[in-house]
């Protein structure tokens, strides 16, 4: 079967009869949904997209709430894993953005949720169960920064930058926080990225190697499987050494922010270019005059 197809927003009854039939499949038939509950009075207020396939069949769904709410995103059981979620999701953005609206969310499936994390929606409170499904809300916000709280809310933004990431990320960590880079989400998002095979680069600054490794922290671990992805310095002139802060950044304008490393609170931002790479013209000087963790080779990275 071709992968080839677009997605083009509904016009008319043909097409919106057309998702209905998609979201029948997947919700009603495949996810038992109850009907009553897939069709609501939002489908007459809110904008719709569909994929097609090259021969004409509809083959995914979703649409956009006046309010910002992204839902209904469904792509046919022998479609999936080919982009078309991501064509769709992309599409509704677009349909945001031109209608002025700046912040987008979405109760996202557990299964899908690196599919909203890739295009820079964070997590945010706890799981539910909605219609018999476990969910937990997302949200995006173009071109602002929104503030990070708790320990929980730094982890969600981080697994976000992650993902999100194309090729490059920069970390300025005095230890690699404990509580935050060995948390088994952020983990699981480093794994992802060190092994998608796009010739990823992490590049992790250190105010306390000695002590990263002397605590075993677990991303040492996970480096030394994938160690080309890897490189790690030490701050080493006392100016760089005096830094209190601590940051993430990512290559599509993201990133995490606290101004006292030993705290999970600061600002994070998924879509604002500017202040990302600001922090990441920051870190390159230092990068370069810190010094290589040589005693890490010991450990294969």
């Amino acid at each position: 079967m071709s992968g080839r197809f677009h997605v083009v927003e509904i016009v008319d009854p043909a097409q919106q009869a057309a998702a209905h039939a998609v979201r029948d499949a997947v919700f009603v038939r495949e996810q038992q949904v109850p009907v009553e509950l897939e069709r609501d009075a939002l489908d007459a207020l809110s904008r719709h997209v569909l994929a097609i396939d090259a021969d004409g069949t509809p083959i995914g769904t979703g649409r956009l709430a006046p309010d910002g709410k992204i839902g209904r995103m469904a792509v046919r059981a022998d479609r999936r894993g080919q982009g078309v979620g991501e064509a769709l999701l992309r599409a509704l953005l677009e349909l945001a953005r031109t209608a002025g609206l700046r912040a987008t969310w979405l109760h996202a499936q557990l299964a899908a949720s690196d599919l909203y994390a890739r295009n820079g929606f964070v997590a945010h409170g706890p799981r539910f169960v909605e219609a018999g499904i476990e969910h937990r809300a997302m949200r995006r916000l173009d071109g602002a920064g929104f503030a990070i709280e708790t320990l929980d809310g730094a982890v969600d933004a981080t697994v976000t930058l992650i993902h999100s990431a194309r090729r490059a990320l920069w970390l300025r960590s005095r230890d690699l926080d404990p509580g935050l880079y060995d948390h088994p989400d952020v983990l699981q998002a480093l794994r992802r990225f060190a092994t998608a095979g796009r010739g990823g680069r992490i590049q992790v600054l250190l105010q306390d190697a000695a002590g990263t490794q002397r605590e075993h922290a677990p991303m040492l671990a996970l480096a030394q499987r994938v160690s080309s992805v890897f490189a790690f310095r030490e701050a080493d002139d006392p100016v760089d050494r005096a830094f209190a802060g601590a940051y993430l950044v990512n290559d599509v304008g993201g990133f995490l922010q606290r101004p006292l490393g030993h705290r999970f609170d600061g600002e994070a931002a998924t879509a604002l270019p500017g202040q990302a790479r600001q922090l990441a013209r920051q870190f390159a000087p230092v990068w370069e005059r810190s010094r290589p963790c040589t005693e890490f080779r010991a450990l294969g990275i």
